[in-house]
């Protein structure tokens, strides 16, 4: 058996006034996670930090001083939408608006109507999956058709693979033994559940170093390797280079051309017929195997 787990609510950076923060919550609620900071300084180490899907701004905690700011985020992480929140209208609300307008902020959410919290769910309440689909999409095209257990383990290892960096954490995600899954491969003919998750890891190390905002270190950080100096370790033993290297190398579509050539259509037909999730596929590879004989 394996674990159709959801994917993890969105996680939003936000900058709000304290009467706003219970609002914002409650229209969170089941939809998106909140990182509540008292500056953009704050919200931009966020960024820098952690996976985060979205920044909210309340245009009434828009300083001047924050505007050039929040303008740097913008631009340096253009793919994590920056909202601007309204929740009062006067003067200096305007004038902020068009601040945020000129330093790059497009979208504007007005929560004075009973309309403005569905609109605020709506626009930062998506998960966040064009990485997942970047990867899955040539990866999956590249294979064809396939067991219905192989095609699920592949789009759980791509989903899963930036916070599960061993076999055991994928494995206790796929509620299947890490022994199991191992042999699995093994018998199969097929690299190992290690490889296959190093080498998917890559890719996301590739997808995020498109965004020029981001460090060495932030993207080490951001898929859960212990230090920039265990990242750096990892990239020498699959490629023999250094994670600088790596980004001026490997952007993600060259990565991504790499890992198809090297890991996917060498054993395209073995994945064709492969089971890894479901024991009742290798008993039927044994049937199969036996009536020939």
């Amino acid at each position: 058996m394996f674990a159709s787990s959801a994917p993890p609510s969105p996680t939003v950076a936000a900058v709000l006034l304290p009467g706003e923060r219970p609002s914002v919550e409650a229209a969170g609620s089941g939809c998106f996670a909140v990182v509540h900071r008292d500056s953009i300084v704050e919200a931009v180490r966020v960024v820098r930090e952690r996976p985060v899907d979205a920044v909210l701004v309340s245009v009434h905690r828009c300083e001047p001083d924050y505007v050039e700011a929040l303008g740097h985020l913008v631009r340096d992480f253009p793919g994590i939408p920056t909202v601007a929140l309204v929740s009062r209208h006067d003067d200096s609300a305007s004038e902020t608006l068009l601040r945020l307008g000129a330093s790059g902020v497009r979208q504007v959410v007005d929560v004075t109507s009973p309309t403005g919290w569905h609109r605020l769910r709506r626009v930062v309440g998506q998960p966040a999956t064009r990485a997942v689909a970047r990867i899955q999409g040539p990866l999956l095209d590249a294979l064809g058709d396939l067991p219905l257990d192989a095609r699920l383990f592949l789009e759980a290892l791509v989903r899963l693979a930036p916070e599960a960096a061993t076999v055991r954490l994928l494995a206790q995600r796929l509620t299947i033994r890490p022994s199991t899954l191992m042999s699995r491969f093994g018998r199969a003919g097929l690299p190992s559940p290690k490889n296959y998750l190093a080498a998917v890891r890559l890719l996301h190390a590739a997808l995020l170093f498109e965004t020029a905002g981001l460090s060495v270190a932030d993207v080490a950080y951001r898929l859960e390797y212990s230090s920039p100096q265990s990242f750096g370790r990892h990239l020498r033993a699959m490629l023999g280079i250094t994670a600088s290297e790596f980004r001026r190398r490997f952007p993600f579509p060259t990565a991504m051309t790499h890992f198809v050539e090297r890991m996917i259509q060498p054993y395209a037909l073995i994945w064709r017929e492969f089971h890894p999730l479901s024991a009742a596929g290798w008993e039927r590879r044994g049937e199969r195997r036996l009536a020939t004989r």
